[in-house]
């Protein structure tokens, strides 16, 4: 349900920035979204079609981007990737003190505007 509050800080977002560069109409959204991200793409788009009604936004196609998560190990400074949401350990040194790099993050990357 957190989505319907982050469409519509989106869509706010999307319409100043169109509307300060003169925009008549928002064709496309790129958005960026981490794999560790609890955001999901159908239902942002579902939120999006009913926010963006009767807006120059309406209609604009959203394209998601997702990044895969990365982490950092303190134990033995590798960088690596994870495949699954459950494993966090190292898979260098096996350590579980590690820190998220990458994959966490939700962002509104471009606006196509005409």
């Amino acid at each position: 349900m957190h989505e319907l509050s982050v469409t519509q800080h989106l869509l706010a977002l999307t319409l100043k920035h169109a509307e300060a560069a003169g925009a008549k109409k928002v064709n496309r959204l790129n958005l960026v979204i981490g794999q560790l991200s609890t955001i999901v793409d159908e239902s942002v788009q579902f939120y999006w079609d009913i926010v963006a009604k009767g807006t120059i936004a309406e209609g604009a196609t959203l394209h998601f981007e997702r990044v895969p998560a990365t982490m950092h190990c303190f134990n033995c400074d590798t960088r690596f990737t994870i495949n699954g949401k459950s494993d966090f350990h190292c898979p260098h040194c096996r350590s579980g003190q590690v820190q998220v790099v990458a994959g966490n993050e939700f962002r509104l990357d471009s606006i196509d505007i005409t």
